[in-house]
């Protein structure tokens, strides 16, 4: 799902079951309820989205915070 644009998107309790997302465009989404525990390569900004019970991995972390640059080890 490379260069996907998502923006102003429903995607309410969507499973991205092994998606790899690089250069996929979220902003102004709905993403609530949505699993992203097994997706990868995302860049979501939780203050332009709507991520309310969204599910993501530990792994995925860098993919939330990639705006504040700063390292996850």
């Amino acid at each position: 799902m490379h260069e996907v644009e998502f923006t102003e998107t429903d995607l309410q309790g969507s499973i991205f079951e092994n998606c790899d997302l690089h250069a996929a465009v979220f902003e102004n989404t709905i993403v609530e309820k949505a699993d992203f525990r097994n997706a990868y390569n995302y860049s979501i900004d939780p203050e332009k989205n709507y991520i309310q019970k969204a599910r993501f991995s530990v792994a995925g972390l860098p993919g939330l915070l990639f705006k504040y640059n700063i390292d996850i080890e």
